[in-house]
């Protein structure tokens, strides 16, 4: 394994499989299942009916948006002024533009389809049956359904239009599968995690595409390291006794360190984008966007994850 891992390093191309391969182990992760609220279950879950809640007044809604968008734009001069203040000269090409426009375009068709089929499962009842599964046949059932449906759509030649689109489609449903019981959070959890995953990997883009080429393509070794870290560390809760100092510590790397590596892999994958991109206009290789949005969705959703378990762990701490 170590000569593969370190072959992996060397060539950023041969790098891909393996790395995507990892980021799928830390989305199913079964014992995100273990988090989730305990609150009592009712009807409601599987409906898409909204709880009654206090709306808030318009002056604390206009608040609100006003601190999300300061913090938001602060972010994003902070990342811009931290990690890009080396820019490319002349802007971003027109095919380099054209080839990010519509790998974004893969990636958010992807997601929203994934929430799509994540509700109408959950709507379903069948988080219920998830949650009563053995978590390691979920998560070996996830792997193998996941990686081979990647595996799949990665190695299919992007000529083969039918066959790779059908492929990358069960790339997302497999996704959707296992992520679906993160829906017995709040709609406004998940709403608020959705906002920041997007504004975080917004901004960390924004500094990707514009910074000067391949300028974080040496990422891509530490962020493999970082990785295996994070994996390590999502199995703890499957391992060691609940509640002890060891599993608060491991939770703490899977959440936050988990944010800080896949906040790096997007700045890595997206300069990956434009590396391919230059490849692909001097025809040296294919253009595959479907390929490269599979990279930004593993992010996205990674990215996700974590900000839903902080945000639902910050609620329950509440009360």
């Amino acid at each position: 394994m170590q000569p593969i891992l370190l072959n992996a390093i060397r060539r950023p191309a041969a790098m891909k499989p393996l790395t995507q391969a990892a980021r799928n182990f830390t989305t199913v992760r079964p014992s995100v299942l273990r988090q989730l609220p305990r609150a009592p279950l009712s009807k409601r879950f599987f409906t898409a009916e909204p709880a009654i809640v206090r709306r808030p007044t318009k002056t604390e809604a206009y608040r609100k948006l006003a601190v999300s968008g300061a913090i938001f734009g602060g972010a994003l001069v902070g990342i811009n002024v931290l990690f890009n203040g080396e820019k490319r000269v002349g802007g971003i090409p027109e095919f380099e533009h054209q080839f990010l426009k519509e790998t974004f375009t893969y990636t958010g068709m992807g997601v929203g389809m994934i929430g799509l089929a994540a509700k109408a499962l959950h709507n379903r009842g069948w988080s219920y049956r998830l949650m009563a599964m053995n978590p390691w046949l979920v998560m070996g059932a996830g792997l193998a359904a996941s990686i081979g449906t990647m595996y799949g759509t990665l190695y299919t030649d992007p000529d083969n239009y039918v066959q790779k689109h059908l492929l990358w489609t069960g790339f997302n449903l497999t996704q959707a599968v296992t992520l679906a019981p993160l829906f017995f959070y709040s709609p406004a959890i998940l709403a608020r995690a959705g906002l920041y995953t997007v504004g975080m990997m917004g901004s960390i883009s924004y500094v990707a595409a514009t910074a000067k080429e391949d300028k974080y393509i040496w990422l891509g070794g530490p962020l493999l390291g970082g990785l295996a870290v994070v994996c390590l560390a999502s199995l703890a809760p499957m391992i060691l006794p609940l509640g002890t100092a060891a599993v608060a510590g491991a939770e703490a790397i899977y959440l936050y360190g988990g944010l800080a590596v896949f906040g790096g892999f997007t700045l890595y994958d997206v300069q990956k984008v434009q590396h391919h991109a230059r490849l692909a206009e001097r025809g040296l290789i294919k253009k595959d966007t479907v390929n490269e949005s599979i990279k930004l969705e593993l992010d996205f959703l990674n990215i996700f994850v974590r900000m839903v378990q902080i945000l639902g762990n910050r609620q329950n701490n509440r009360k």
